[in-house]
């Protein structure tokens, strides 16, 4: 059960990455709306990580 919910995830962030691609070449009005979508969610999910994963510190 958690692979298929772990693929579907998988599958929507590679399409909303492709979306954002082909919307930045020109593509129809639906990527543009997808792309927007994404990039928004990723938004999101950049200011709610707050500084997990950054190495080194600004004390040295």
């Amino acid at each position: 059960m958690i692979l298929l919910l772990l693929s579907a995830v998988v599958l929507l962030v590679a399409g909303g990455c492709a979306c954002v691609v082909w919307a930045a070449r020109g593509g129809p009005p639906w990527t543009r709306a997808v792309a927007r979508t994404t990039l928004a969610a990723g938004e999101l999910v950049r200011a709610s990580g707050g500084n997990r994963g950054r190495s080194g510190d600004a004390d040295g």
